[in-house]
């Protein structure tokens, strides 16, 4: 039998929305340090949680670093951090989530140098 990958749960909320915040992303995905997330609101609060429910790490009200479409989140021990930036190289095979929380793998990544346009692709997959 093949042993699966640890799961992790990342949940993000948009704290500035109503009186207690809305969620912006909850996916759910192989266990990582690195995620990029599609599109973020100006301010996250994260939370990673293991799949049978411990919290792992945290990072509350962490603000936009850069005008940018992509945020990579790290977590670094039981704290989450953020920085708003270009996918680099380095990036691709990590894994995106987008709004609403499904997740997928950055295949590859272009950007003007003026951040005037991008193109991207990302891949998607699932089982049963």
């Amino acid at each position: 039998m093949i042993k699966s990958k640890p799961l992790q749960l990342w949940d993000l909320w948009y704290p500035q929305a109503g009186a207690t915040g809305i969620s912006f992303a909850r996916g759910r995905l192989a266990a990582t340090n690195i995620l990029i997330v599609h599109a973020p609101p100006a301010s996250l609060t994260v939370e990673i949680r293991s799949d049978n429910g411990n919290r792992l790490a945290y990072g509350q009200d962490l603000a936009q670093t850069a005008d940018r479409p992509m945020a990579i989140l790290t977590r670094r021990e039981n704290r989450v951090t953020r920085q708003d930036r270009w996918p680099i190289k380095k990036d691709i095979g990590q894994c995106v989530l987008l709004p609403g929380g499904e997740v997928g793998v950055l295949i590859q990544w272009w950007n003007a140098e003026d951040g005037s346009e991008w193109r991207w692709q990302v891949e998607f997959y699932n089982h049963r």
